[in-house]
């Protein structure tokens, strides 16, 4: 099945939970098998990718029921990820992907590896006072979605989240830009449509909070989120850039959730995934692998009163096949 453990190698839950939704993923590891293997043993030990394959061949060929990470570990602290530190899974992840993209020295396979993740947007700013508006084209690896609004209440749905996220703001009184037209400071209505998704989307649910105190701390609320989603039937016209046939191809389904128990000083990640050749459920748990049921994912809505309780923080869908 691919459901191998993963050995923590000093406090490296955030890393294993990231690389068990990356070596899971068929489409992702069909790139990774195609890369150039580097020809010097020095270069080996400090190419990422390679240190992925090998990593991954392991878990597919061995017999135990986990393995250790350590040889990707050791690769992975000479660009500054260290073990025994405590890692946000979103910046990691992205501090993963980058040097995964840097690494690979076939542009067709950067260029595969981009319409992957990547998401495109396009911001607009528009002028109150006379119109003026610019576009400019963005892109994103995460969704990151706020779960508050800007009156500090909790959103209840992912889909209130997505809603919110790409509901235009006004920038008024200190927050006006300045107007080219105008040529002076006024109002802007600022909004961001969505342009391309790719086939591996992944939200990020911003559950960690600066309070004025600079204290970090973690919003625990209940938030559903669906295994099935449609985000045409989220967004409005306004919200989105895109022609039919990429619209037509936004129909996700869930494939991961990496999730964060205790708290923001002392916490603990691990990840549901969906097997994609058994359609099941299982929990990695570092070197522990279990089957769970949808049931044992829908624990990770979060609860308002288990502040160290388990709940999603990354949420990976992926397309659904055409029919």
């Amino acid at each position: 099945t691919g459901a191998i453990g993963l050995y923590n190698v000093g406090q490296s839950c955030c890393l294993n939970s990231l690389l068990q939704v990356f070596l899971m993923n068929i489409h992702f590891t069909g790139i990774l098998r195609r890369i150039t293997v580097p020809p010097r043993a020095a270069q080996k030990r400090r190419n990422v990718p390679y240190q992925m394959l090998l990593l991954l061949e392991e878990m597919q060929c061995g017999k135990q029921k986990a393995v250790s990470p350590i040889d990707l570990a050791c690769c992975l602290s000479v660009y500054r990820v260290k073990l025994f530190v405590q890692y946000d899974a979103a910046q990691l992840f992205l501090t993963l992907w980058n040097l995964i993209k840097r690494q690979m020295k076939k542009p067709e396979l950067v260029e595969e590896l981009s319409c992957l993740y990547t998401i495109c947007v396009q911001e607009h700013l528009s002028c109150q006072k006379c119109s003026f508006e610019t576009k400019r084209n963005s892109s994103m690896l995460t969704l990151p979605l706020p779960v508050l609004n800007s009156s500090s209440h909790m959103l209840k749905t992912l889909e209130d989240c997505l809603q919110y996220f790409f509901h235009p703001e006004e920038l008024t009184d200190h927050n006006m830009c300045f107007c080219e037209q105008c040529g002076k400071k006024t109002p802007f209505l600022q909004s961001m449509k969505l342009v391309r998704l790719p086939q591996t989307l992944t939200i990020h649910l911003k559950r960690f909070c600066f309070e004025k105190s600079a204290y970090i701390h973690k919003l625990s609320h209940y938030l559903p989120f669906p295994q099935d989603l449609d985000f045409n039937a989220v967004l409005t016209e306004n919200q989105c850039q895109a022609d039919d046939n990429e619209k037509a191809a936004w129909q996700y389904e869930l494939f991961a959730v990496v999730a964060h128990s205790g708290s923001t000083s002392c916490g603990h990640y691990c990840a549901y995934i969906r097997s994609l050749t058994e359609c099941k459920w299982y929990c990695f748990n570092d070197s522990e692998v279990c089957q769970v049921s949808w049931d044992d994912v829908k624990c990770t809505y979060g609860h308002s009163n288990l502040h160290w309780g388990e709940t999603a923080y990354l949420l990976i869908y992926m397309k659904k096949r055409h029919q």
